[in-house]
C-alpha cells in the first residue's frame, strides 16, 4: 500500500519472566497497520493479542525488535517522549469505559486536552463537538451513573477522538454491551474509519470482527492469519426491534 504505515512493528518480541520461567507473549512479530484500516485482532485467551495491542499503544516496550509510530521509532523512546507521542497520535477506548464516576461527560472528554495544556475555552469546545460527534450533545452535563453503558461508551469514544489522533486503539469495546448497542458503537467506528481514522480492536467476537476492514489472528504470540475482507455494514436499524417489557 501506498505512503507510510501509521504503525509498524518489525521482528517485535515481548519477554516476561516469571520466577524462573520465560513467557513469549508476542515472538517476532511483524505488523503493519494503515491510513483506512478498521482492524479487528482476535485470538485466544494468551494468544498474544492485548500484549499487541499494550505494545501498539506505548503502553508496554518491546524486548527487542523495533516499533515506528506514525514513521518515528518509539522503541528507545524516554517516558516523557511516549507519553507526548502517545497524546498526540493515539485514542485509547476500553471495555470498562474507565470514566471518572463523579465528573460530567463533558469533563471526562476534556481529559486528554487539560493534560495537553489546551486553554479553557478551546478544550470546551473542542469536547463539545466531540460529543456532539457521537451523538450525545444532549447529555453532555450528566454523570457516567446517569447514561446507559451504550451512552458512556460513546463518551469513552468522544474522550478518545477530541485530541483527533491517527489511530484509535479499542480494548474490547463492545464486551460490556447488549447486541443492538455494540452494533451501534461499530457503526460509530465504522463512520471515523470512513472519515480516515485508523481503527484497531482488540474482540473476542466473530460477530464484531466481521465489521473490520481486515482481521488480524494471534497464537502462541505470533500472527497466524491477516486476511483483508468486505466489512459488514454496521446498520442498528437492520436489527429486530427490542421486546417491550
Amino acid at each position: 500500500m501506498p505512503g507510510v504505515a501509521v504503525m509498524k512493528l518489525e521482528k517485535v518480541t515481548r519477554r516476561y519472566t516469571m520466577g524462573d520461567q520465560t513467557l513469549r507473549a508476542l515472538d517476532e512479530v511483524d505488523f503493519e497497520a494503515w491510513p483506512g484500516d478498521l482492524l479487528a485482532v482476535m485470538g485466544t485467551s494468551g494468544s498474544g493479542k492485548s500484549t499487541l495491542l499494550n505494545v501498539l499503544g506505548c503502553l508496554d516496550r518491546p524486548t527487542s525488535g523495533r516499533y515506528l509510530l506514525d514513521g518515528q521509532e518509539v522503541s528507545s523512546m524516554s517516558r516523557d517522549q511516549l507519553a507526548r507521542v502517545r497524546n498526540r497520535t493515539i485514542g485509547f477506548v476500553f471495555q470498562s469505559f474507565n470514566l471518572l464516576s463523579r465528573t460530567s461527560a463533558l469533563e471526562n472528554v476534556e481529559l486528554p486536552l487539560l493534560y495537553a495544556g489546551v486553554p479553557t475555552a478551546e478544550r470546551q469546545r473542542r469536547s463539545a463537538e466531540a460529543l456532539t460527534q457521537v451523538g450525545l450533545r444532549e447529555r453532555m452535563l450528566h454523570m457516567p451513573n446517569q447514561l446507559s453503558g451504550g451512552q458512556q461508551q460513546r463518551v469513552a469514544i468522544a474522550r478518545a477522538i477530541v485530541g483527533r489522533p491517527k489511530v484509535i486503539l479499542a480494548d474490547e469495546p463492545t464486551g460490556n454491551l447488549d447486541s443492538r448497542t455494540s452494533v451501534e458503537v461499530m457503526a460509530l467506528f465504522q463512520r471515523l474509519w470512513r472519515e480516515g481514522m485508523t481503527v484497531l480492536l482488540v474482540t473476542h467476537e466473530p460477530d464484531i470482527a466481521a465489521y473490520a476492514s481486515r482481521v488480524i489472528t494471534m497464537r502462541d504470540g505470533k500472527v497466524k492469519s491477516d486476511v483483508r475482507q468486505e466489512p459488514r455494514v454496521a446498520d442498528p436499524a437492520e436489527l429486530p426491534a427490542p421486546e417491550a417489557a
